[in-house]
């Protein structure tokens, strides 16, 4: 038990906060992608914490790295940059497929920024709500009263007696930190958790479960009364220095299959893209990331945009 402990503490100390990066208008991504090599003690799960990383981002990064014995030495793809969702830059932006909380704010030289953080949404039977909301209420060391439906649930699926209030505690799912959202029945909460393991994967009953460092961090940044918007985009593209970059994430689970997007959908959001920027477009590349769904954003135009009557353009002629 001392080991656990003593592991447990080492890795919340070495966790990465979010990083806060600064946000020019028509910048459309965030971040830089990595690699790490495991130690033999490591876990996949282990290096997404050490990282500031979600469970799914990194095993979808890592086809094919056993997600709980990766070995000594292997390499660590760290999948870190994350194109911004086609949103309003305002307040918190949770997009559901990529599993992660965007927080737009301005720094204290007034200048825009954007950190990002990994969490954990509804799973199948509880889907997190779509939409805009607020933040009506935080939190410290809040105690969690599981609705009839969940305790029902657990007692029909594990046999687990939920009590009708967890008091906070060690044993509490909710951590040490929770903001309510706006959402009528009021049963929704950006929070902690007690299992940061999870963190980034489809498994909550509907809340938005975050890393305990990040949630401590965001329930000092964020005041009651932020719009909180909630969207599904699992097709994301964005410009890089004049070229067109896909990221696309698997469907969320529960989601009917009619409407998930196919080749038509990524049609669609790449000719959205190029509507004022013209570029060749690789569309063989552009499928192959859409197959793969790793949710690293890749590269998928041939030539690069440049802007008429800029110094490039001039050059260029």
């Amino acid at each position: 038990m001392r080991c656990t402990i003593w592991f447990a503490g080492l890795m919340a100390a070495a966790a990465a906060h979010a990083e806060i990066f600064p946000l020019a208008p028509d910048q459309d991504s965030i971040g830089e992608p990595g690699q790490t090599q495991a130690e033999q003690q490591d876990t996949l799960p282990d290096i997404a914490r050490v990282h500031h990383l979600g469970f799914d981002e990194i095993i979808a990064a890592n086809p094919g790295v056993d997600t709980w014995l990766p070995g000594a030495g292997t390499l660590v793809r760290l999948p870190m940059q994350h194109l911004l969702p086609n949103a309003p830059r305002i307040g918190i932006v949770i997009n559901l497929p990529d599993g992660r909380l965007y927080y737009f704010h301005a720094d204290a030289d007034g200048k825009s920024v954007v950190e990002s953080d990994p969490i954990s949404v509804g799973k199948m039977d509880w889907k997190t709500p779509i939409g805009v909301t607020t933040i009506v209420k935080k939190e410290k060391n809040p105690s969690w009263y599981p609705p009839k439906s969940v305790r029902e649930t657990h007692l029909k699926d594990d046999g687990d007696v939920l009590p009708e209030s967890i008091p906070p505690g060690p044993d509490n799912p909710l951590g040490a930190y929770a903001m309510r959202l706006g959402i009528p029945g009021g049963a929704y909460l950006i929070h902690g958790t007690n299992k940061p393991v999870g963190v980034g994967m489809q498994i909550t009953h509907g809340c938005i479960r975050l890393y305990p460092e990040d949630i401590e961090h965001l329930f000092g940044e964020v005041p009651v009364g932020m719009e909180v918007r909630i969207v599904n985009q699992r097709i994301k593209t964005g410009w890089i220095e004049g070229a067109l970059y896909l990221e696309v994430h698997h469907p969320l689970d529960g989601v009917d299959p009619k409407d998930v997007e196919d080749l038509t959908g990524l049609t669609r959001a790449i000719v959205a893209a190029t509507a004022q920027r013209r570029v060749i477009i690789d569309w063989d590349t552009a499928q192959r990331v859409f197959d793969e769904a790793s949710g690293s954003p890749v590269r998928i135009s041939i030539d690069r945009w440049v802007a008429p009557g800029s110094a490039a353009a001039l050059t260029s002629q």
